[in-house]
């Protein structure tokens, strides 16, 4: 086993910790920080990749200015612990059946991964850079333009859900 192989087993095993930590917190800020850790060791992964761009976007916008944002949002409305909550009788069978799903279709898209053999070709030595830096905004704003769309609306979906797991009601006292 090689130094690189070694190190993302280790970052592989603190991605699903710090992801498990995030579901599994009460507590609003400690869930944030460890959002803030997931976002870190992603930006790891991007670096072992050869993707020091997106390893750089990736802490500056995620983990810097919205995790700034959600904890700003937390102390602002000042909740830190969430309460417990009511549960609904099909609440668990659902996310169950939910998790199965995203668990099967994630072992299919692995699956067919391995199955491809293509192998990446190694950048020359005279690439153009602002060629390709624009050829990189080209191809976010054409061809993934909806997972950037998507993305986004996921963050705002976050937001307002920490709004409304913080926001009191009419008449309780807090």
């Amino acid at each position: 086993m090689n130094l690189t192989l070694i190190l993302f087993i280790v970052l592989a095993a603190v991605a699903v910790a710090s992801a498990a930590g995030l579901l599994v917190s009460r507590n609003t800020v400690y869930a944030a920080l460890f959002l803030v850790l997931n976002f870190a060791t992603v930006a790891v992964f991007y670096l072992l990749l050869g993707a020091p761009f997106i390893a750089l976007a990736q802490v500056t916008i995620y983990a810097g200015a919205i995790m700034v944002l959600f904890l700003f949002v937390i102390m602002l409305l000042g909740s830190e612990r969430l309460p417990r909550g009511q549960v609904l009788s099909w609440q668990r069978p659902l996310a169950i059946v939910l998790g199965a799903v995203l668990l099967a279709e994630a072992g299919f898209l692995l699956f067919q991964r391995l199955r491809l053999t293509a192998s990446l070709a190694n950048p020359e030595a005279s690439v153009n850079t602002t060629e390709a830096l624009r050829t990189l905004g080209m191809m976010l704003f054409n061809q993934y333009l909806l997972p950037f769309e998507v993305t986004s609306v996921l963050l705002l979906v976050a937001m307002v859900g920490v709004i409304v797991l913080t926001k009191k009601e009419k008449g309780e006292q807090g």
